[in-house]
């Protein structure tokens, strides 16, 4: 088996001077979630098309599943599943005859579409609605009967472009949870979204990509370490902390305070927390609580946006 389903390597794309995709690289391992950040315009859902075989790559390559996108174009769309922002689903069509039709244009026996179909119609939660015509569905049911068909052959590879778009809350977490359940050792899936809590609920990984270009990638905790700096805890007593500001040992260095709290940066908090825990203890300090702050990937994700590109692309 491939270990790495999906390979980009300085993969670019021009549309005349604009450089939409420029030199992105990255690889996602089979049974890894890697989401894909950026504002609208960053080149993401460009990066998709080309690892789709659906857009030529200026230069740069590609591989799904082993197959060269240029080269292989065939070998890998029978890969991957495709959820596409604009879906163009078949308005005249009944849900199950739209998965049908695709069922049947992979080539799959027929009780096997039967089967996938009703199984994903259930799991999607719109099997009470498979013989209504896709013109009367809302938007978040289009956007699920997508997902559907981007499954219907059970794919290797998963391009997920902003999949809980336009959903309510309780049918994007159906969505999400249908992701989830999907990871595991022969499947690599990328979800492009605008959705930053949904990319940290997600993914492994994450990739943040800016005026076509890939700027940061790695795990949450990783990028978190990197971006944001040392850890932050947070200590709470129940009692007021200037009276026991002396006892704090001298590697730990105050970063805000309250009446009742304070936090502090530290590289290496398995040696700091317990010291200044005893220190505390020895001053007769009644310690309420003490853990890490939260840090959101939001946070890591303004902070990188916030930094300028090395240089800009003509037409960018």
């Amino acid at each position: 088996m491939v270990r790495f389903l999906i390979e980009c390597e300085e993969l670019c794309k021009r549309f005349g001077r604009l450089q939409a995709v420029d030199r992105v690289s990255f690889r996602v391992e089979a049974g890894e979630v890697m989401a894909l950040l950026g504002p609208n315009g960053a080149g993401k859902t460009t990066t998709l098309r080309m690892l789709a075989s659906i857009l030529t790559p200026s230069s740069g390559q590609a591989t799904v599943n082993g197959f060269d996108t240029l080269t292989q174009p065939d070998q890998v769309r029978r890969s991957l599943g495709l959820l596409t922002e604009h879906h163009g689903l078949y308005t005249r069509m009944r849900a199950d005859e739209y998965l049908t039709f695709f069922g049947r244009a992979y080539g799959l026996p027929e009780a096997e579409i039967t089967r996938r179909a009703d199984e994903l119609l259930h799991r999607l939660d719109i099997a009470d609605s498979r013989k209504r015509r896709l013109g009367e569905f809302s938007k978040g049911m289009r956007q699920k009967l997508a997902l559907a068909r981007a499954l219907i052959h059970d794919p290797t590879v998963l391009l997920l472009d902003e999949p809980t778009s336009a959903m309510d809350p309780a049918s994007a977490r159906l969505v999400r949870d249908a992701i989830l359940a999907l990871r595991g050792g022969a499947r690599a899936i990328v979800v492009s979204t605008h959705n930053l809590a949904e990319a940290e609920m997600l993914a492994d990984r994450i990739a943040i990509i800016r005026q076509g270009r890939l700027i940061e990638q790695g795990t949450p905790a990783d990028l978190k370490e990197r971006v944001l700096g040392n850890a932050v805890m947070e200590l709470r007593l129940t009692e007021p902390v200037d009276g026991h500001t002396r006892a704090l040992p001298k590697e730990v260095h105050v970063l805000e305070s309250g009446e009742r709290w304070l936090r502090y940066a530290t590289d290496d908090p398995a040696r700091d927390n317990p010291a200044l825990l005893r220190s505390l203890a020895e001053a007769g300090a009644s310690v309420l609580s003490l853990a890490e702050r939260p840090r959101s990937l939001e946070e890591v994700y303004l902070k990188v946006m916030g930094n300028p590109p090395v240089a800009e692309a003509d037409g960018a």
